[in-house]
């Protein structure tokens, strides 16, 4: 137990820096500017979604809808099928969360291994993909983009960095909050119960510890951040580097909700290329690590003996306040009841009058509600929408036939259906 708790000291303050720079990013940099470099089947279009994927603070379940958002603003596949494979593996607070933990060999190598991964399966799709169906122009118009927040330029300073405080500490704490304290415990239960020869049995073939891996992480949802203690634990037990890796790359890139997104919006031959991309990549990139490791290249092993040599001096006075606060913002997320404010247009009485409610089945994160939100306002009819994350409830104002309001929602992975 003494190590799990030492796992979440040596994380909190890097996490708590990590939320912060994502809060940051959200707010100020406009939606629209990821999606004006992704269109166009070209080789540029991959390596921008690559670039723009990599840093940016999606979970797993999120990442589906802004992707689909993408698709329907012009994105080519294989610029879609990049942006889903590294957009989760990685994100500005799980790469500081990784160095806390797993040391700067780790750090480098995972959004280095995301690039080229996530690179090399879309443009694998760009070219083995040869349906360039036209889009009409409802398809394009997303009305507010890519499932994040649209960032007006009369917004002041102040207002910022107020949106810069909520995202971070507030909806990234839901989206994220609950999984990370599922690895946390995973973590510790590892740690606990799980012998410390278990992988003993697969010494000499690292393959075969690989396949297992991604056998157990590819259909299941992992965090890119709530992976990390998994993966640590698993690493004290035994599990090599390149392994540990594996889990990495593949838990967070992929699960069955991505699966089924993809080929319904993209299609069985993407799908299948999304997959593979991800399995040949992640396996590739795990045995280059354990190469690495074993020829005492790189270690990347020396942080752990670090943290364990550190964990018998004790935690810092500091390191204990950013991890009581992050319980607590967590516990807020958690338990606290947080009304999402948007900026409706000002409906008369009779407009009011004129609401249909509907749930919206698929969503499982603030920008999972962002972006089912954004694809109601931008069907035609419609004057405004409000949906609510915990109650799967759509309001829609105006006179928007319901084949219309489903086909918007569909186009990003969700289902809409009457209530």
């Amino acid at each position: 137990m003494e190590d799990i708790i030492h796992l979440i000291n040596e994380m909190s303050p890097f996490l708590l820096l990590g939320f912060l720079l994502a809060g940051i990013m959200h707010a100020f940099i406009p939606g629209q500017y990821y999606s004006r470099f992704l269109s166009g089947k070209s080789f540029k279009s991959v390596i921008n979604a690559a670039l723009f994927g990599i840093p940016l603070p999606l979970c797993s379940c999120g990442v589906i809808p802004t992707a689909m958002s993408l698709r329907r603003e012009g994105a080519s596949k294989g610029a879609t099928t990049t942006f889903l494979i590294a957009t989760p593996q990685t994100g500005v607070d799980s790469i500081i969360a990784t160095y806390s933990l797993m040391g700067l060999p780790f750090t480098l190598v995972r959004p280095f291994a995301a690039l080229v991964t996530s690179v090399f399966g879309g443009a694998l799709v760009n070219i083995t993909d040869d349906d360039d169906e036209k889009r009409t122009e409802a398809d394009r118009d997303c009305n507010g983009g890519c499932g994040m927040s649209e960032k007006k330029n009369t917004h002041s300073l102040r207002e910022k960095l107020t949106e810069a405080l909520r995202y971070a500490f507030i909806d990234m704490m839901e989206d994220i909050g609950k999984w990370l304290t599922i690895g946390l415990i995973v973590a510790g239960l590892i740690t606990v119960f799980v012998p410390n020869d278990m992988f003993s049995i697969f010494k000499g073939n690292t393959l075969a510890s690989m396949l297992l891996v991604v056998c157990i992480a590819m259909p299941m949802y992992l965090c890119a951040t709530g992976s990390i203690p998994v993966a640590v634990a698993l690493m004290m037990k035994g599990l090599t580097p390149g392994a540990a890796l594996v889990l990495l790359m593949a838990g967070p890139a992929c699960n069955f909700a991505s699966m089924l997104v993809v080929r319904k919006v993209l299609g069985t031959k993407t799908l299948l290329t999304y997959m593979s991309a991800i399995l040949f990549g992640s396996i590739s990139f795990g045995h280059l690590v354990d190469f690495l490791q074993f020829n005492e290249i790189v270690d990347f092993t020396a942080n752990l003996t670090r943290d364990m040599s550190c964990c018998e001096k004790g935690d810092s006075l500091f390191s204990w306040i950013c991890t009581i606060t992050l319980m607590l913002l967590i516990a807020n997320a958690t338990f606290g009841k947080h009304a999402h404010t948007h900026d409706h247009c000002e409906h008369d009485e009779q407009t009011r009058d004129n609401a249909h409610i509907y749930i919206v089945e698929g969503m499982n994160c603030n920008h999972c509600r962002k972006a089912a939100e954004d694809a109601l306002r931008g069907v035609e009819g419609v004057t405004d929408a409000s949906v609510d994350l915990a109650s799967k409830e759509a309001v829609v104002y105006g006179d928007a036939d319901f084949i219309s309001l489903s086909q918007a929602v569909e186009s990003i992975g969700f289902e809409l259906m009457k209530k």
